[in-house]
Parts: structure tokens; C-alpha cells; sequence
């Protein structure tokens, strides 16, 4: 039940290390983990935590969540992709949904990052892929980073189309957590094919945010990033 596991996390609450978090993940007004609350747990913790709860049923992960309480909804999603991992396909699509209906719930990056490469990219791998297309346009920052963190699991196929589609639509955002979830998405795509990424990079760099573009060209050699950077 919710009300045990949040008994067990409670437990495991470390306020100096709330305060770090806090400030960590930007909480504070117009920052944008503004209301976040943390307890203070570092994620081996909670994996264990999570681990403890497998059975817990979508209900009452909705619950956890819509909770403030960041460890609260990590737990959940830690859970979740459990689930998601030991499914048959129609629980998959269950669990795919479920995600996309309390996506609002998934707020902070490292609750995008563990969960949206594994649930909506996962099941999107046999696919249609348009959802991602369209939340790559949308006005919520984490929509669009679910948006750009899901092409991972195509990554490691390496099936790189979508990944530079939504990167190509996300070239204008100004939020730096997206430049970041970008540049890092295309350097995974260079680790694989160096030459698609650099096909990519130049029609693009010029207009490219830095932040990006460093994350893009980060294991390029010393000689090829200068010239990406200064030119």
C-alpha cells in the first residue's frame, strides 16, 4: 500500500540532504521545480524501497504520483517501469498508457530520464511514433523532454531518424534542460555513427544553442570541436 511505503521512505528522510535537493533540482519560485519536495533520499535507497513494492497496482502509483513529494513519485515510476519490464504486451499498453494520461506527474528530469526511454520508447520501438512529435511541440518542458529522452531506446537500436526529427524541432527551445537532453541524445548517436551525427551537425550548428552543441560534439577529437565551436 502507498501508506506503508511512504511509512518506509519517511524513515529514510535525511533533511540536510532535503535542503541540497532542493536547490539541486531548482525548486525554488519561478524555477522550474518550483512546490518540489524533497525527503532527502539518494536513489539506491529508493530503488530498494521500490523493490519492496512490486505488486503496488496503477491506482495506487497514481497515487504516489500526485504527490509533491519527489522521492514519492520516483519511487512510483522506479515501480513502474518494473512493471512495464515483466509485462505481457496488452499490460505494456496498459502501462504505456498509464503513463501518458499522469505524464504532468513526471516534472523534473530525473524522473523524465529513468522512465520515458524505457516506457513510451520502449513501446514505441514496433510503433507509430507521432505522439513523441507531438509532444515535442508542446508548451510543457517536460513533454518535450519525454519527447527527446524516449528516441533513446530507438538509439540503441540504432534507429536514429526520430532522434534527429525532434531534435531538429527542438533546435529554437530556450529552456537549457532541453539544449542538455538534446546534445547528449545526438552525441549517443554519434558514439554509433559519427558521420549521420555529423550530417546532422552541419546543417545545424551554426544555429544550434552551445550548451547543445557542446553535449553534441563532447567525444569528437580536440581538433573537430574547436572547429565546430568557433566557426
Amino acid at each position: 500500500m502507498p501508506f506503508s511505503l511512504k511509512n518506509e521512505l519517511q524513515k529514510l528522510a535525511d533533511p540536510e540532504k532535503a535542503k541540497f535537493l532542493a536547490g539541486f533540482f531548482k525548486t525554488g519560485k519561478g524555477q522550474y521545480g518550483e512546490g518540489d519536495i524533497f525527503l532527502g533520499i539518494n536513489v539506491p535507497l529508493q530503488r530498494r524501497v521500490a523493490k519492496r513494492h512490486p505488486d503496488l497496482t496503477l491506482p495506487e502509483l497514481k497515487e504516489l504520483l500526485l504527490s509533491r513529494v519527489h522521492e514519492h513519485r520516483l519511487v512510483a515510476l522506479l515501480i513502474l517501469v518494473e512493471k512495464y519490464k515483466r509485462a505481457d504486451l496488452q499490460v505494456k499498453k496498459e502501462i504505456y498508457r498509464f503513463y501518458l494520461e499522469n505524464s504532468a506527474s513526471v516534472d523534473n528530469w530525473d524522473l523524465v530520464d529513468l522512465s520515458a526511454p524505457n516506457i513510451p520508447g520502449d513501446y514505441l520501438l514496433e510503433r507509430d511514433r507521432k505522439i513523441l512529435y507531438v509532444l515535442a511541440k508542446s508548451d510543457n518542458l517536460w513533454h518535450r523532454r519525454i519527447a527527446i529522452l524516449s528516441t533513446f531506446a530507438f538509439i540503441r537500436q540504432n534507429q536514429f531518424d526520430d532522434t534527429l526529427g525532434i531534435s531538429e524541432i527542438l533546435l529554437n527551445d530556450t529552456q537549457d534542460l532541453i539544449h542538455k537532453a538534446v546534445g547528449w541524445m545526438l552525441r549517443e548517436v554519434g558514439k554509433r555513427d559519427q558521420k549521420r551525427l555529423e550530417t546532422f551537425l552541419k546543417r545545424h550548428y551554426k544555429k544550434m544553442p552551445r550548451t547543445m552543441l557542446r553535449y553534441a560534439i563532447e567525444r569528437f577529437d580536440e581538433e573537430k570541436r574547436r572547429w565546430y565551436l568557433k566557426t
